[in-house]
């Protein structure tokens, strides 16, 4: 270290201890701290993100941060869950700059599945972070100028609710609360899980056995392992903590809500006989239905973000391989460009292909957002057991990997599992229950949760930037014979997002970008296909309009008006759905 350097590190150090030593017995120090890069310096609304947070506190956290920030952030209920849950949208933007209806726009939703807690939390983390940071970071002051996020932390109020307040296992609820009944026997929900210590958490049930397969791991007693070839096992396991409350036989086995959310969108949506969850028709549950609404009403959404967990996973569609022939090269390419990159900004996730790398999906969110609206999306799959140590996992016995034990161990101090204790059940006897707490393994452990929140809303920021920004490069004007004038105009797309994803213009899902020239008498207007050997398109009908099929991503368009007279007044108008709107006055 240079001297002057070692010179002032040691008069910073004696100003700070004099500063100290200066105040007043018991008097609190008011010293300025270093803010972190990447984080707000002095954020309006206070928020812990190592903890899940119900609907309530969801609700609030939209009122603050409307409050603190009415430029940038307004919310609104888009309808109603089954239980007549309110389910909100954040818009984050700047208000104060340009049309916001206009602005090309990103969609995050998170928690179609209620036991996935921790997609709510990371798209509210999104919606946090580009606020408290609007200020601070040129890159977000642009970013939202330019673009409108769409952000529904919960859109399966109901069973968040439910997950966090009522007993379950850590896979339960998965679905909403619209009750069935699952057995057959004309009675609803009578055979729930039953928390038979009062702890809040349904973990599972053993029973000493003679003939039983398991035995406790000698490392670590909250685990059960198999028991080797040769080896005589000490337990069976009962499944999760329950009794038989009506009497038929089984435990467990008339649970409300077991449809998918997940299943119920209108794109190759299959009957429950073919995809499990599916129930009626698509678009049964009220709370897809309001989704649905809100695209139907925001045609400038151009890319979407789903969170799930668990796994690990930047996902793309398709989810079933006959739909395969929907995304083009040119679609994947740009799918390819955006997910490889999120590989790199979340360690331990891989981009993959549902259908080819998971399993299949029928009427599936994501394929409902990418082929009946033309949008690129993408749904993460949160957590994964690389987070834990930062290596790749092993796999081991007992059907799951060791290390959520031995992180338990080791960094949670045993605070994930219930331990082992005996229980009197009316059916099986002695019996005793334990094991991994509801909000252990798929949920991400608190200290964890905010680097994974930081670096998902990174990748959705950055699919965000990457939707179409449309600019004019070049306007000129020249004089013809008879009166006439020659009007040209180059707008160019800086993004990689194009304004029509290649399904969008082979299907028609949307209508094309139109520029047009207003203020003008216009003779005929064309597209300039090759400038160089003058090889152009006419538009036919309304030829101040022309019809651009797509504008690609990092690519341009020229087009060309011949108009009578002068036309200093006029201007012209780029009018694109998911592209934005803007205009040159010549």
């Amino acid at each position: 270290m240079k001297l002057k350097n070692i010179l002032c590190a040691a008069l910073l150090t004696s100003l700070s201890f004099s500063t100290a030593f200066a105040q007043k017995k018991g008097e609190e120090i008011d010293i300025p701290g270093l803010r972190a890069i990447g984080s707000p310096a002095n954020p309006k609304v206070q928020m812990n993100w190592n903890r899940y947070h119900d609907t309530k506190q969801i609700e609030q956290f939209c009122k603050d941060l409307q409050k603190a920030y009415p430029n940038l952030v307004k919310y609104e209920s888009i309808g109603k869950s089954y239980e007549g849950r309110d389910i909100w949208v954040l818009s984050i933007t700047d208000f104060n700059s340009g049309n916001a209806d206009r602005k090309p726009a990103m969609w995050i939703d998170g928690n179609i599945h209620a036991n996935e807690l921790q997609g709510s939390e990371i798209a509210m983390y999104t919606a946090w972070y580009l606020v408290e940071n609007f200020h601070q970071v040129q890159f977000i002051q642009d970013l939202l100028k330019d673009k409108i996020f769409y952000i529904a932390p919960t859109i399966n109020p109901d069973s968040r609710d439910y997950f966090i307040y009522e007993p379950n296992t850590m896979h339960s609820s998965r679905s909403g609360r619209r009750p069935f009944d699952n057995d057959g026997d004309g009675q609803v929900a009578e055979d729930m899980f039953d928390d038979l210590d009062g702890d809040g958490h349904i973990v599972m049930m053993r029973r000493k056995s003679k003939t039983g397969r398991y035995k406790v791991d000698p490392d670590n007693p909250n685990r059960m392992v198999l028991a080797k070839p040769g080896e005589v096992g000490e337990y069976e396991l009962l499944g999760y903590e329950g009794i038989d409350n009506d009497g038929d036989g089984l435990v467990n086995e008339d649970q409300t809500g077991v449809y998918d959310p997940n299943r119920d969108w209108g794109w190759n949506w299959q009957p429950t006989y073919v995809q499990n969850g599916a129930l009626y028709y698509p678009g049964t549950l009220p709370e897809t239905q309001a989704v649905k609404e809100f695209f139907y009403k925001h045609r400038n959404i151009a890319g979407a973000q789903s969170y799930h967990n668990y796994g690990g996973m930047i996902l793309r569609g398709p989810g079933a391989a006959q739909d395969d022939k929907y995304y083009s090269r040119k679609d994947v390419q740009v799918y390819d460009a955006l997910g490889k990159t999120g590989e790199r900004m979340l360690p331990g996730y891989n981009y993959i292909v549902i259908h080819k790398d998971l399993y299949t999906v029928f009427g599936g969110e994501i394929d409902f957002f990418a082929l009946t609206r033309g949008i690129y999306t993408f749904s993460n799959e949160l957590m994964t057991t690389y987070k834990l140590f930062n290596e790749k996992s092993p796999s081991s016995g007992f059907g799951r990997n060791d290390e959520y034990y031995e992180f338990d161990k080791l960094l949670l101090f045993g605070d994930a599992y219930v331990p082992w204790k005996e229980f009197d059940h009316p059916q099986f006897g002695k019996i005793e229950i334990g094991g991994a707490k509801k909000n252990y393994t798929r949920n991400h452990p608190g200290f964890l949760l905010l680097e994974d929140a930081h670096r998902n809303a990174a990748f959705t920021i950055f699919h965000a930037y990457h939707t179409p920004k449309l600019e004019f490069v070049d306007v000129s004007t020249k004089s013809l014979d008879d009166g006439l004038t020659e009007v040209v105009a180059t707008v160019w797309n800086s993004r990689i997002i194009p304004t029509h994803s290649d399904h969008d213009v082979k299907y028609a899902v949307n209508r094309p970008d139109y520029i047009r020239l207003e203020g003008a008498e216009v003779i005929t207007g064309m597209r300039i296909l090759d400038k160089d050997f003058n090889v152009t398109v006419e538009q036919k009908y309304k030829p101040y309009q022309i019809e651009i099929p797509t504008i690609d991503g990092m690519s341009e368009v020229r087009v060309k008006w011949i108009v009578k007279g002068n036309p200093k007044n006029a201007k012209i108008v780029v009018d694109s759905e998911k592209g934005g709107y803007l205009e040159r006055k010549l």
